[in-house]
């Protein structure tokens, strides 16, 4: 079997886990943590991140962050995971959900203007396949209503706008190191504040809402509760084994890019007889390989795309179920304007196998299975 995914390892992994365990110091903010938190400030020009247990929890402190009340109104596309509506439910907002556009699959930032209202306090960038939102319009139209801006970062880790590394643009920026991320901490994420009046408030959140970082760092005799929090801290264990991946990073980061630039080559005779649609990338983004998708002509196309891979040992999958439709979307939101692209595009929408060190024969077979499906190679 052809797998969807397969988390990297390379074995220095083991190495720096057990210097966490030679160091007694397994829990939460240890060496690792450090190193792992100043490794992004430094690659990304961050001027604060945090690791967290997952990419939810960066997404629930970031929620907490912005201050939001009881039927405070949060706009963000459907098309998006589950943990980023979530984490601003749980906060007590209602959610707006808006078109995607169907080039990108991202927000429509010609959508969001007209879903504001009195109520409204965030708009929530989710920069799909690591590809970004147009930031300039969304930052523009949230300085003109006073609202906050979090991104959605959790696929788009190295990725850039117009030479900015994505979750450093809005006023947080939330990442994932899931196994099926670029880099992987198994479970994990971190969240990026770039506004410093915020990093005490980030860090009493992620403690329990203690002021033990502070103490640690000597700066209080003692440490107490401060405020509301929770525990957002991964194991340094974790943060060990994404420090020995952090370690290979450009060497990932090129693998990847190889195998979705072979997918896209391979492909373009489909896209220009009109078979299916391929991945765009404007020219002011660059993307971190993180997936590649295709598009066919319609949901029964892609239902017998798949069957038909995985009949010949390839797993490839359809990726998120717009949220406004879900029972959870429509108890704690509402869609504005039309969904005019969300539904029809999610239901084409393919993911194919991608992931560091994906066999040259494996990725052969992917390709000749598909150009066999779709009729433009002999069985």
């Amino acid at each position: 079997m052809i797998h969807f995914n397969v988390p990297p390892f390379f074995g220095d992994e083991f190495e720096y886990m057990k210097k966490a365990v030679d160091n007694h110091k397994i829990c939460g903010d240890g060496e690792f943590t450090d190193k792992c938190n100043k490794w992004f400030e430094n690659s990304l020009k961050a001027k604060k991140v945090l690791l967290t247990t997952s990419g939810s929890a960066a997404l629930e402190m970031a929620a907490l962050l912005c201050g939001l009340q009881d039927g405070d109104e949060v706009i963000l596309p459907s098309y998006t995971f589950s943990s980023t509506a979530n984490a601003f439910v749980l906060a007590g907002a209602r959610l707006v959900f808006v078109d995607v556009r169907p080039d990108t699959m991202n927000i429509d930032e010609n959508k969001i203007e007209q879903a504001i209202t009195d109520k409204t306090k965030v708009i929530v960038a989710v920069h799909y396949a690591g590809v970004a939102c147009e930031m300039d319009r969304i930052m523009d139209i949230a300085s003109r209503h006073n609202l906050k801006v979090v991104e959605d970062a959790a696929q788009a880790v190295t990725s850039m706008y117009k030479g900015r590394f994505l979750g450093t643009i809005g006023d947080f920026g939330c990442l994932s190191f899931h196994e099926t991320k670029n880099f992987s901490m198994g479970e994990g994420g971190a969240i990026i504040i770039n506004d410093e009046s915020y990093n005490l408030k980030a860090e009493i959140i992620r403690e329990k809402g203690t002021n033990r970082s502070q103490f640690y760092r000597g700066q209080v005799a003692k440490y107490n509760w401060m405020d509301y929090g929770s525990s957002y801290l991964p194991s340094d264990l974790n943060a060990a084994y994404l420090w020995g991946q952090l370690q290979h990073a450009d060497e990932m980061q090129e693998n990847r890019m190889s195998s979705w630039e072979r997918y896209l080559k391979a492909f373009k005779s489909l896209e220009k007889a009109g078979i299916i649609e391929l991945p765009f990338i404007p020219e002011e983004c660059v993307h971190n390989a993180h997936m590649f998708y295709i598009k066919c002509k319609d949901i029964d196309t892609r239902t017998r795309y798949i069957n038909f891979m995985r009949e010949n040992d390839i797993l490839c999958v359809f990726h998120y179920v717009p949220l406004h439709s879900a029972p959870a979307g429509v108890k704690y939101g509402r869609f504005d304007g039309t969904d005019e692209y969300t539904t029809k595009e999610s239901d084409r929408l393919v993911r194919l196998p991608l992931y560091y060190k994906l066999k040259e024969e494996d990725q052969n077979k992917v390709i000749d299975k598909t150009l066999e499906f779709f009729g433009l190679r002999n069985a």
